[in-house]
């Protein structure tokens, strides 16, 4: 028998009668071992559910054991969950301990952790400002373990620390971004093209980073677009707004790489809005003209740390039994040339890090 962890009661509930609602788990993965575990071994860990019969860890348990087609389990009722944040903290303990969430689901998980937190900060903050400082405050009765001391600011990396373990709010927020602009009609449908386009990337196990960046790239050409469409312009801009606009999407043609392609775009919208507000021809931009000789186009240093966040632990989730073997020869040479620049550059920066005349302890911290 079970040991009934403090706050909880255990008793025998019908299937049928307990509500999953509305979850951010939409793949349970393979239930079939779990599902043999259950048969051979019975229900070592019995799901828990609100007073109410609503689920609140052991979704994949109980679509288990609705494949044995049981009509009544053991389960832990827990009081002390009543609210939709205590629901929402009790499904992310269970996900963090057993199958991991896909990033798309993490995602959701953390802007509704992110808008509750906040929202309950802010009430904390608003409850506070007529009190002693000595009066503490109650906020609610979930009767868990939450980070009710953040402040509104502090939300969003709250939310990814409890969702993913680390601070990755900026690759959650730019997930739930590609997902709105997919989804906006009052966007162009270039632009939710391309988003949805990346969505589908993202899910097939792309990097986030580079389709954040394409989907900029994108937004840029539509401002582009809109002012070589625009009769009010001078002629002048339109036919720049045109050019520009073509000379990007030569480089997307010619699947140049996310980051040119986004600063490309970006410096070209530039061009052309200084173009417009001094209706003089603005100078080739040095990005332009590093092209022009074949060179690397050197990225700005918000680049370089926006890449590595996003490649944190990348290791963890591939199986090298897996992906040796299934690479091409070509494949596997751009993979072992990456390795030896980076740990060329790796060594070259350590030097340069370990210098005192460019020592700068702030200079990361201090890079959005």
């Amino acid at each position: 028998m079970s040991t009934v962890p403090a706050g909880y009661v255990e008793l025998e509930r019908a299937v049928d009668s307990i509500g999953v609602g509305r979850r951010h788990r939409q793949d349970y993965g393979d239930l079939a071992p779990m599902v043999e575990s259950i048969r051979r071994n019975g229900l070592l860990q019995p799901i828990t559910i609100t007073l109410d019969g609503h689920l609140i860890c052991g979704a994949r348990r109980l679509a288990a054991i609705k494949q044995l087609g049981w009509k009544t389990v053991n389960v832990w009722v827990r009081s002390g969950v009543s609210d939709r944040l205590g629901q929402l903290l009790a499904e992310q303990d269970d996900n963090l301990l057993h199958k991991p969430l896909t990033q798309f689901e993490a995602a959701a998980l953390y802007r509704e952790l992110k808008a509750l937190l906040a929202e309950g900060a802010a009430r904390r903050q608003e409850a506070t400002r007529f009190q002693p400082a000595e009066q503490g405050g109650q906020d609610g009765g979930v009767n868990l373990t939450a980070p009710w001391d953040s402040t509104p600011g502090e939300a969003a990396v709250q939310a990814a620390l409890m969702v993913t373990g680390r601070d990755s709010h900026t690759t959650l927020e730019r997930i739930g971004r590609l997902e709105d602009l997919a989804a906006d009609l009052t966007q162009p449908e270039s632009v939710r093209q391309r988003a949805a386009e990346e969505v589908e990337r993202v899910k097939a196990g792309g990097s986030v980073y580079p389709s954040h960046l394409r989907v900029n790239a994108e937004l840029s050409l539509v401002e582009l677009d809109q002012i070589a469409a625009d009769p009010a312009q001078p002629a002048a801009v339109r036919d720049r707004a045109r050019g520009e606009a073509a000379t990007v999407r030569d480089a997307a043609e010619r699947q140049a790489r996310a980051a040119e392609l986004e600063l490309l775009a970006q410096d070209a919208l530039a061009r052309v809005k200084t173009m417009k507000a001094t209706g003089r021809k603005p100078q080739r931009a040095p990005l332009a003209a590093v092209e022009d000789r074949g060179e690397p186009v050197p990225f700005p240093l918000t680049v370089f740390v926006a890449i590595w966040d996003d490649m944190a632990g990348w290791w963890l989730h591939h199986d090298p039994e897996q992906v040796g073997p299934a690479l091409t020869d070509e494949q596997w040479s751009r993979f072992e040339e990456t390795i030896a620049g980076t740990l060329t550059f790796a060594d070259a920066a350590r030097i340069a890090r370990a210098t005192p005349a460019e020592a700068d302890p702030g200079r990361v911290e201090h890079i959005a």
